[in-house]
């Protein structure tokens, strides 16, 4: 295994002039020897461009690959030592299960004993060892997905372990399944661990860091508790979560915010912003309130809905063109108030964050005037 860092970016145009020139930004990051990660973003935002720079399928346009501190650049996927699971099966159909998951050590070398035990023991893991010596050609195509996996994962030698979206011929009740097995494998054989995904729940349960990806550039690594709770740009909050976090326009007035026309008190820290906050609150802390409590605003409800686990309220904030949809998420057995309904929310609270430029910043106390000054 190795320590991967990266200090690139990349573009498939010869002379890059403008950020849309480029499939990847100009990032720095860093896989740890050992870490399972995952690359997540939607369709078209870097992260298989990313994977393939790091396999060395492709070279990056500027900056350098390392691999325990030593620059790659220029190396073959091979000579990098890198295991590769592509998003469809990449297996021999003429071979058993068996002998495609010997084929990788096989060319290397290893003694037959070694291949026996090392097969036998990613096979089980896999849950494969009912079907070592059937034909690769006669099974579904999960189970070859599978021996895809098996051949990436056997080798004890490789310096990292890249998935693009491995799961995507996966049966949708057994992606669950083998999610639970990838992270079993991980902490047993402590491999290096880089998977691709637009799948929000493949990646937060497979990975201990997520690098959340989009438009070529990261905008947040971090565990799932820190996506969720501080997402460090919108995209994040957006992306993140079902339903994803709750936007508002805000402005600071004094000690006071004023949200859709409305002022309100929030009881909590609020950054000093010259301009437009963007105030963000979770789906999961919108709470129903009391008429004039700190922190909420006055809302219409336009829809609620029994998910089953949850009760989905939908709400309009605001009126005209400073109106604001926002949605919550109340437990199962709350009061839902009917479409049509005026209600207050908290919207400012212990979990709201504020954003400006759609990046994340901090809070300051805000300070009420004094009576001597007032």
């Amino acid at each position: 295994m190795a320590r991967i860092d990266l200090d690139i970016a990349h573009s498939y145009k010869p002379h890059p002039q403008h950020d849309g020139d480029y499939a990847l930004l100009p990032l720095k990051m860093t896989f740890d020897d050992g870490g399972a990660y995952a690359l997540l973003g939607p369709s078209g935002c870097g992260k298989t461009s990313l994977l393939n720079i790091v396999s060395g399928l492709v070279t990056p346009s500027q900056g350098s690959v390392k691999f325990d501190g030593v620059q790659v650049n220029d190396r073959t996927p091979q000579q990098r030592n890198i295991a590769q699971v592509f998003q469809f099966p990449v297996i021999y159909d003429t071979m058993t299960v068996a002998e495609n998951l010997a084929f990788p050590l096989r060319n290397r070398g290893v003694a037959a004993d070694k291949i026996r035990q090392r097969v036998g023991r990613i096979a089980e893991m896999l849950e494969l060892s009912g079907q070592l010596d059937r034909r690769a050609a006669g099974l579904a195509a999960d189970a070859k997905q599978k021996i895809s996996l098996g051949r990436g994962l056997v080798r004890e030698d490789v310096s990292a372990v890249l998935f693009d979206e491995p799961l995507t011929v996966i049966d949708p009740q057994l992606k669950w399944q083998l999610r639970r097995k990838l992270k079993q494998i991980h902490h047993e054989l402590k491999l290096t661990l880089v998977y691709v995904t637009h799948d929000q729940v493949e990646a937060l349960t497979f990975a201990d860091q997520v690098v959340v990806m989009t438009r070529g550039r990261a905008v947040q690594i971090g565990s799932a508790s820190d996506l969720f709770e501080r997402p460090q740009h919108t995209f994040v909050g957006h992306f993140i979560g079902s339903p994803g976090m709750n936007f508002l326009p805000a402005t600071r007035r004094g000690h006071l915010l004023e949200v859709a026309g409305h002022l309100l008190a929030t009881g909590q820290p609020v950054p000093a912003s010259a301009g437009t906050l963007l105030l963000g609150i979770r789906p999961e802390y919108l709470a129903l309130a009391a008429p004039g409590a700190t922190g909420a605003v006055p809302a219409t409800v336009t829809q609620a809905m029994d998910i089953g686990t949850y009760q989905l309220v939908t709400a309009r904030v605001g009126a005209g063109p400073d109106k604001v949809t926002v949605r919550a998420r109340l437990d199962p057995g709350a009061a839902v108030p009917l479409p049509g309904a005026e209600v207050w929310l908290v919207v400012a609270g212990a979990h709201t964050c504020y954003y400006a430029d759609d990046v994340l910043i901090e809070a300051h106390p805000v300070v009420p005037p004094s009576k001597e000054s007032a």
